[in-house]
């Protein structure tokens, strides 16, 4: 039986969209880091163990495979840790979007998931260094995203947590849903 477009959306969106708050507090944000920093454990958990047809499995009818997946949070963290690296160095530098589902069709994508589990470890490392050592002020820096606009430091880490624990539990609920844990 095919699946309905209420489950298509809670498979696409298994921990609800992001929300974007005006103001965060000193203690949500040190929680966002947190987060960024727990997630290469949990993504190599939450693969850890998974067969290559398991790996080619889509996470939701005409979405990308836990492979694609695993390979798409790296690339996506590795852009916002420019970006933020950008925002600290530049008066509200205008960054570019990219093309993520084209990026998840790169012969890169296809490669095993191991690669990218240690770039997420190292990359994740490097960049809660950064967020760790920020003040106040630089929380309070910007980027301006071509389609969401001004974007502050603040908004861009709970965005990242949030991004991915998403991609998190599109590996997670697969796994729930198909019996594999």
């Amino acid at each position: 039986m095919p699946a309905t477009d209420v489950e298509i959306e809670r498979y696409k969106y298994p921990i609800g969209r992001f929300t974007r708050a005006a103001e965060y507090s000193s203690a949500e944000v040190a929680a966002f880091v947190d987060g960024i920093e727990a997630l290469p454990v949990l993504m190599r958990q939450a693969v850890g163990g998974l067969d290559e047809a398991q790996l080619d499995t889509p996470y939701r009818p005409g979405g990308w495979t836990v492979r694609q997946v695993t390979h798409h949070v790296p690339d996506s963290h590795i852009n916002a840790y420019v970006r933020m690296k950008l925002a600290l160095t530049e008066p509200q530098p205008r960054i570019l979007a990219y093309r993520e589902e084209l990026w998840a069709l790169l012969a890169d994508s296809d490669e095993p998931v191991g690669m990218s589990l240690s770039l997420l470890e190292a990359l994740h490392r490097r960049w809660v260094c950064l967020l760790r050592s920020l003040d106040g002020d630089q929380w309070r820096r910007a980027y301006v995203h071509p389609e969401l606009g001004v974007f502050p430091m603040q908004a861009a880490v709970a965005l990242y947590d949030w991004h991915g624990r998403h991609h998190l539990a599109h590996v997670t609920e697969l796994k729930r849903r198909q019996g594999w844990d």
